[in-house]
């Protein structure tokens, strides 16, 4: 008897469990015979599964993953895959994988494995805290100031603020602003070792190479 199987990544079973401990839901939509699709989602500790899907039904499950989820993002890198791509609320192509389907994709994964996918997740939350950080701060700052520049505590017998010092004032919450989303830069960094083994630097100079 002779057995031809595709093995299962290292990498993809601490991928998928890397996801869900982040609260994710992992599902599988893939065009497969279930059979395969069952053996695979159990070796990666998949719940959720939809095997024999046409490209057209990929987007259907998508819609349907939504509907009962909300907003699902979609990783693939076939041709059968763009479609669903186009219409996840956020489309991940793996780099290595088709034209069509990296065009159709909002984020490209450079490399092809799904490693990167756990720090584009980290990546993607450190930015909107981020974002909420500034914009909490550009509120408060300015509700606290306009009216001292506008005069309001001189009024009542206060200090006042001259236009100079208030325009320096300005420019300091600009740059607090720009230096906490500068931070960034730092985040794959202060992340370590990717689960590949190798920080995001080394693995986007190796496939550079």
């Amino acid at each position: 008897m002779l057995a031809v199987a595709d093995p299962v990544k290292v990498e993809a079973r601490a991928a998928v469990a890397a996801l869900r401990a982040r609260g994710l839901l992992v599902a599988m939509v893939t065009g497969d015979d279930r059979r395969t699709a069952e053996e695979v989602a159990q070796e990666l500790g998949i719940t959720e599964i939809s095997a024999e899907v046409l490209p057209a039904g990929k987007v259907e499950a998508v819609r349907a993953l939504r509907a009962g989820h909300g907003p699902v993002a979609f990783v693939g890198d076939g041709i059968n895959d763009a479609p669903a791509l186009s219409e996840a609320d956020v489309g991940l192509a793996i780099g290595t994988g088709t034209d069509i389907a990296v065009e159709s994709a909002d984020v490209v994964l450079m490399a092809g494995a799904l490693g990167p996918l756990v720090e584009a997740v980290d990546l993607s939350r450190a930015v909107m805290r981020n974002i909420r950080q500034n914009l909490f701060w550009a509120f408060a700052y300015n509700v606290a100031l306009i009216p001292v520049a506008a005069g309001l505590p001189a009024a009542f017998g206060g200090p006042s603020l001259s236009p100079i010092l208030a325009a320096g004032a300005m420019a300091l919450s600009s740059l607090f602003v720009l230096g906490n989303a500068l931070r960034l830069s730092r985040a794959g960094t202060r992340a370590g070792p990717s689960l590949t083994g190798r920080s995001p630097t080394e693995r986007l100079a190796e496939d550079a190479a």
